[in-house]
Formats: C-alpha cells, structure tokens, sequence
C-alpha cells in the first residue's frame, strides 16, 4: 500500500474502520492511518456519505451523523456525481454490468486520478481502467 498515493476507498472500508470490524479493522486501519498522517490522499464518492448516513440516521443517532460528516470531509477529497463522472460511471456499468453505487464509486476515483481503488467487493476486481485491490489482497 506504500506504492499508492491517491487511494480510493470503497464504502465498506470506512465502516470497517470506524466500526472498529473484528476482522478487517486491522487491514484498513494501516491504510486510514497513512491518509490521516497525510502520507496518502484518501479518495470517495458522496456515494460513501449517503450509504454511511443510513444506520445513524434509522437509529437517531445525529450525533454520529454530523461526526460521520465532519470525518469524511475533512479527512478524504469527496467526489461531485457530475456530469463526467456519470458519464465513466455509465461506461463502466455497460462494460461490466456493476451496480450504479459501485460505478459512481469507481468513476469518481478515476476521475480524481486515483492509483487504487480498494473495497471489500470482489466482484469489482474486473475493472481493468483502475488497479482494484480488495481486502484479501491486502
């Protein structure tokens, strides 16, 4: 992970992350870590805002979502779905037949010139326009 300087990070990442994941927390923490101590740029969609905002909003939990708000904005570069990212968005859904999120996902880090995108997904490992690692090869 040393080798990459514009990580992209799927939605699962974070979660993994701030919910301290029993099993993951110690693949995602190193990488989180280099973005917080500025050795990397962490790269998502507001796709990541939207699917991380559900379980704190159900549960009335406010206070998580402004602490889930004020982490991702302050921590990570938070892609715009516009008018070019939803276009590679598009062409990535026709070529590999991947859910709209993921797409957005993937093509917003394209977008913003990630070198990696990592996810948890392994369904994603076919997209060959961006090196995606998933949690196994970490």
């Amino acid at each position: 992970m040393v080798n990459y300087r514009r990580i992209g990070l799927d939605t699962n990442v974070i979660i993994y992350y701030i919910e301290e994941h029993p099993v993951f927390l110690e693949k995602v923490e190193p990488l989180i870590d280099r973005i917080v101590e500025g050795k990397a740029i962490g790269i998502t969609s507001y796709v990541t805002l939207l699917e991380l905002l559900v379980k704190p909003i159900k549960d009335e939990r406010f206070d998580l979502v402004e602490q889930y708000k004020t982490i991702l904005m302050t921590q990570l570069e938070m892609v715009l779905l516009d008018e070019s990212v939803s276009l590679r968005a598009a062409e990535l859904r026709a070529k590999y037949g991947i859910k709209t999120p993921d797409a957005i996902q993937l093509a917003s880090v394209i977008f913003k010139n990630g070198d990696v995108f990592i996810t948890n997904d392994e369904r994603l490992d076919v997209v060959e326009e961006i090196k995606v690692l998933t949690l196994r090869d970490i």
